[in-house]
């Protein structure tokens, strides 16, 4: 994985924040509130206001689309036409041929939970980021505590 100077990321951390707070609130305005089972599931991830998350089923998770945001996102390969669910706090996107993905929800449902101990949209991409760029996106420490969760709940 590649990364970004510190001045480009300084640049761009604040574009991804209002990408990331428009992609939410495009999903509080379209999406679907979580099922009993679901809320359920999302309290396991850690999550401790589960009736505030919304769920949007798309046929591709949006990626940044122009300038800086896009060329970063590009360079590090963190949204692609692959990425079956990202959370943008309590709003998450999910490929529609991913609907009923129980693991993959609980996993959103975690990075929830690390928005809601995190306190901020800007506060979480900061670290998510920066771990991505760090330790390349499979391997940072955020995603793999979301996979471990994921993986132990729905054992």
């Amino acid at each position: 994985m590649s990364s970004l100077s510190p001045e480009i990321f300084a640049a761009v951390l604040p574009m991804a924040v209002k990408w990331a707070e428009d992609g939410q609130r495009f999903i509080f305005q379209y999406g679907e509130p979580l099922s009993e089972a679901q809320q359920n599931d999302a309290r396991h991830a850690g999550v401790r206001k589960p009736e505030e998350i919304r769920l949007l089923y798309v046929p591709r998770v949006p990626q940044p689309d122009d300038g800086m945001l896009k060329e970063a996102n590009d360079r590090l390969q963190l949204v692609t036409p692959n990425t079956g669910g990202m959370t943008l706090q309590y709003g998450i996107f999910i490929r529609l041929d991913c609907r009923g993905d129980r693991q993959l929800l609980v996993h959103e449902c975690v990075h929830t939970s690390q928005y809601e101990q995190l306190g901020s949209v800007e506060s979480f991409l900061r670290k998510y980021l920066e771990e991505c760029m760090k330790f390349g996106y499979p391997q940072a420490p955020m995603e793999l505590e979301a996979i471990r969760k994921a993986q132990r709940i729905c054992a």
